[in-house]
């Protein structure tokens, strides 16, 4: 939301700097994220003064020169030497005085004293595209003769320099999304913090608004008034379509919004001066005189401003004609309907359009528009006819025309302000410290709370504003109340209670933050994505079926529009952001909640049971692991590092490896992978993602990914506290094995069936070669196999080494078909 403070001075007239201002309406909710300074013309002509030319002859080197002498109101005359055609004796130019910086599009220079072909040059005669004030370089700009010699540039051409508020607006803050909102809240904030009433709120007038004659009279017609409380419309007449005023172009060009034509311009300022939209309408295009608001049949094509054509729903409110309709009702204009440089009648809209329905239509269409985002969050109702007379009363002020219609306000109920009982004593409470009645009466009435009756000496009835939509209970006045007061004003107590509790067994977040430490001390980084993501890229890469994603009823985007089933497409986003700004080599983790449904749990009782809610941990890795240098090449990151990293979090988290199963994995997501599991309950998966998910996902490199079911290892984990115990006195003992085995045994039934044969003294297994050629047969492979076995009690003896290799060697050829080598 951008602010100017230019046009806020236009209603208040604060002694305040711009970096107070930005204070004040952070302190009052209204953030400032950041401060602007807008210059209408590139670097505000500093450094430019209004000059005379004295003297003028030809350049005694150069042909197409002339040597002059001007005088800027300094005392003496500045040598300048000039290449205009034009520059003639008695001149009022702009004059460049030395060290001034001039820009050309993106670059710029310093004028410096110099000599050009043998003459002094201490300055530079400006043409207009070289001041930024136009795209002229037929010569040097001649100014009227009335021009003050000295005076500065900025001052003769008008040059303002404005700043721009940007505001962090929460949501419910729909009044702050005007100048007068803002300037509403910074008059309260600035009368409560100097004590003074005196500063008022300098709102337009509407009080001359007159209606000229009744030669165009449309009607109105609002078939659908549940979506439409409320509309408003006047018909202007005779009106003069060409370029708005410089003033109000400036003022929007500052917040971003592009000037059109008048009639558009005036109804933009008006939507950034009050937060009322308007829609303005050529009269003439209007079929039988008639506006009707309504809902068209499911399918209905209708062709947009920006020449799109769109099937409506059956839920999209319509501003129609006696044939056609002509505007998407509260959200985007029609192509045929619009004002254009012919136009010499309109037909000008101000209306009340229910939130939800605003929503859902913007969002099934896509279409963010100023108007739709204040209409959406809920405005003014009571604001209407205000911002209709506004915008009306500067058509006839800029474009001409009469004002040929009364203005057809059809609702069906008043809007009446919500009332609050508010009881002081229950704020002090809350609050934590006892503010003074009085003070907070101001308050409440600065902002414009009317107070109807006081029912004891401790509660008020209090009638709220009705552009304050989201203030509906004692909490929210309260709210309002310290935005004010400022939070910063509340003391922190010298007393802090605490009660103590009993720690859960085992402790979900001290397993966290010890896993967080050891991956912090792996190089890992830590990342926290949104619980909202996309849709289309778990559906179109089959990572999960549709009826399996929790939506959202009115998602911000399609981008946004359900709960996140896995933590896969917040990992790779960030990746993708890190890898376009060249970060490729990237080791992060991310502790989150998941979400899915179960179909086969639907309960019509307790619908929260089809719900499934998991936390996972999350392990990305991409890149190299070592850099190229001058003796080595560099290493990339691979399937084994990530399961390396996965074996060390399994150790950390005391899981008894002779209970895993391994499998691997046969899921779109992994181009190749294993999953681990205890008890036929998963505990982690990893592997490569494959390459079309990738591919989907914008990334060009490999990344390997693990997911941990985190409350499946919660469930493994003991109560009791880890137990240490001694180094054995007695010494390992390695034996190797070389074996041709049947290609598809793993060297996980290997590791299996060991531990399953001798229980008691195997320490260790490990695979250290592999041998895989056709002389030794396509359907064979040779692994050489070390084990370690060990009783902490006794040295082992040959015999009882000799007599467990044999039974090794026994089970291996029997179960696998293993020959010794």
């Amino acid at each position: 939301m951008k602010i100017s403070y230019n046009w806020l001075k236009k209603y208040i007239d604060l002694p305040l700097s711009v970096d107070e201002i930005s204070v004040m309406l952070t302190d009052t909710g209204l953030e400032v994220e950041s401060v602007e300074k807008v210059e209408s013309v590139k670097g505000g002509l500093e450094g430019i003064l209004i000059g005379e030319v004295t003297f003028c002859t030809q350049h005694p080197n150069a042909e197409k020169l002339s040597i002059t002498k001007v005088d800027v109101g300094r005392g003496e005359e500045l040598s300048i030497v000039c290449g205009a055609p034009n520059v003639a004796l008695g001149q009022k130019v702009p004059v460049a005085t030395i060290g001034t910086k001039l820009y050309s599009g993106e670059d710029s220079f310093i004028i410096k004293k110099s000599k050009l072909r043998g003459e002094l040059s201490e300055g530079m005669i400006c043409a207009e595209d070289e001041l930024g004030l136009g795209d002229s370089h037929d010569g040097i700009m001649v100014l009227d003769q009335d021009a003050e010699i000295g005076m500065k540039a900025k001052d003769y051409f008008n040059i303002q320099d404005d700043y721009v508020f940007e505001i962090g607006l929460t949501p419910n803050r729909t009044d702050g999304m005007s100048h007068i909102g803002v300037a509403r809240d910074l008059l309260a904030a600035y009368k409560h913090l100097k004590k003074s009433t005196a500063e008022i709120l300098n709102i337009p007038s509407v009080a001359g608004f007159a209606v000229d004659n009744q030669n165009l009279d449309i009607n109105v017609e609002v078939k659908d008034t549940d979506a439409c409380p409320r509309y408003a419309g006047i018909s202007i007449s005779n009106i003069k379509v060409g370029a708005s005023p410089e003033w109000m172009q400036n003022l929007l060009k500052t917040i971003g919004v592009r000037p059109i034509n008048s009639i558009v311009d005036i109804t933009n300022f008006v939507l950034w001066e009050t937060g009322q939209p308007l829609h303005a309408f050529d009269a003439d295009a209007i079929s039988g005189k008639s506006v009707v608001v309504q809902k068209l049949a499911e399918g209905t094509n209708f062709t947009t401003l920006d020449e799109t054509e769109r099937k409506l729903t059956q839920n999209d409110l319509m501003i129609c004609d006696g044939l056609n309709p002509m505007c998407i009702g509260g959200v985007f204009g029609g192509l045929d309907s619009g004002v254009s440089e012919k136009t010499q009648n309109i037909f000008l809209e101000s209306a009340y359009f229910d939130a939800a329905t605003i929503r859902k239509t913007a969002r099934h269409h896509n279409l963010q528009t100023d108007a739709s985002f204040r209409f959406e969050r809920g405005i003014d109702p009571n604001n209407v006819l205000y911002a209709l007379k506004r915008a009306a009363m500067l058509i006839k002020e800029i474009a001409g025309g009469e004002i040929s219609s009364e203005i057809k306000d059809v609702h069906t109920k008043q809007f009446d302000k919500a009332q609050v009982l508010f009881n002081i004593k229950s704020f002090n409470s809350l609050v934590g410290k006892e503010i003074p009645k009085d003070e907070i009466l101001n308050i409440l009435q600065s902002l414009d709370f009317e107070i109807l009756e006081n029912a004891n000496e401790e509660s008020y009835l209090l009638a709220v504003p009705t552009y304050r939509v989201d203030v509906t209970r004692p909490a929210d006045v309260t709210e309002e109340i310290l935005r004010i007061y400022g939070y910063n004003n509340i003391e922190i107590g010298h007393q802090v209670n605490s009660a103590i509790t009993l720690a859960q067994k085992p402790d979900n977040e001290k397993l966290k933050l010890n896993l967080s430490v050891s991956l912090s001390a792996l190089s890992f980084y830590e990342i926290m994505n949104n619980s909202l993501t996309k849709a289309a890229f778990f559906t179109e890469n089959k990572l999960i079926e549709d009826a399996f994603c929790v939506k959202i009823f009115n998602p911000l985007s399609t981008d946004l529009d359900i709960l996140r089933p896995n933590l896969i497409a917040g990992g790779l986003d960030t990746m993708r952001y890190n890898i376009n700004r060249k970060a490729t080599n990237l080791k992060l983790y991310e502790f989150g909640k998941t979400y899915t449904i179960n179909p086969e749990k639907l309960d019509g009782e307790n619908p929260l049971k089809k719900y499934n809610e998991e936390q996972h941990l999350a392990l990305f890795l991409s890149g190299n692991k070592t850099d190229e240098s001058w003796n080595s090449k560099a290493i990339a990151y691979n399937f084994f590092d990530l399961k390396e990293t996965v074996h060390k979090l399994l150790y950390k988290l005391n899981i008894d490896f002779k209970k895993l199963n391994i499998n691997k994995l046969e899921q779109p997501l992994f181009n190749e992978g294993l999953q681990y599991s205890v008890n036929n309950k998963a505990i982690v998966v990893f592997g490569s993602i494959h390459p079309m998910v990738l591919k989907s996902a914008d990334i060009a490199q490999s990344v390997y990914y693990a997911d941990f079911q985190w409350d499946n290892i919660l469930k493994l984990q003991k109560i009791e506290d880890m137990a240490f115990e001694t180094i054995s006195k007695h010494p390992e003992v390695r034996r190797d094995l070389s074996m041709l085995i049947p290609a598809h045994v793993s060297y996980e039934d290997i590791q299996k069936l060991a531990f399953k044969t001798e229980r008691n003294i195997l320490k260790e297994v490990g695979l250290f070669d592999i041998y895989e050629d056709n002389k030794i047969g396509k359907d064979k492979k040779s692994y050489a196999i070390k084990f370690i076995l060990l009783d902490k009690n006794k040295t082992l003896t040959d015999k009882l080494i000799d007599k467990t290799m044999k039974r090794f060697i026994t089970a291996f050829s029997r179960e696998l078909g293993a020959e010794l080598r």
